[in-house]
């Protein structure tokens, strides 16, 4: 294993039930669920409530748990990206509401934000966005998911703007490797 890394993502809802989504810098970037990394000494309930916000401008209102989805970094053949080694990150992913009818504040440089129904989703989507929003969406709570960064990913930062913004993992590019842990 290597250093382990913790994460904060929410799948949050309008009123109409679309899900919203970040697409992170320009070019070929996937759509990824807001959401961010842990600060010391802090909850995950308390990360997500200020990394979406941040990210976002839209204050959330958190429903539940979806689950903890497991990002494990490549084999051990596998080369490093500039950064080294690619982190295991334990993502607690979090079902949410929007509290407004609008944002507070505009979103972070070099997130798009878009709201997409859940039965139609971009083809650009992350395999752990993916997966944790069919989780949500069919009222799953306590999920524990493996997944591994996909091949050629690269530099984690490369995924998710400048390094070390403190982006969510699933917007670095990973791969599910099967299915939920639990029956």
């Amino acid at each position: 294993m290597s250093t382990l890394t913790w994460a904060v993502a929410a799948v949050v809802t309008d009123a109409a039930g679309r899900v919203l989504l970040c697409r992170q810098g320009r070019g070929e970037r996937r759509y990824a669920l807001p959401g961010g990394r842990l600060r010391p000494a802090e909850s995950p309930v308390q990360a997500a409530l200020r990394d979406i916000r941040a990210e976002t401008g839209w204050e959330i209102e958190l429903v539940d748990l979806v689950g903890v989805y497991h990002l494990s970094g490549p084999p051990a053949d596998t080369p490093a990206g500039r950064a080294g080694p690619l982190p295991d990150v334990l993502v607690h992913v979090f079902r949410a509401r929007a509290a407004e009818v609008g944002p507070s504040a505009g979103p972070t440089p070099g997130c798009r934000l878009s709201w997409h129904a859940p039965s139609t989703l971009p083809d650009e989507v992350t395999p752990l966005t993916r997966a944790a929003v069919v989780d949500a969406v069919a009222g799953r709570s306590g999920v524990l998911r493996e997944t591994t960064w996909a091949t050629g990913s690269g530099d984690p930062a490369s995924h998710g703007g400048r390094a070390g913004a403190g982006r969510p993992p699933e917007q670095r590019g990973e791969a599910a490797t099967g299915p939920s842990l639990r029956p």
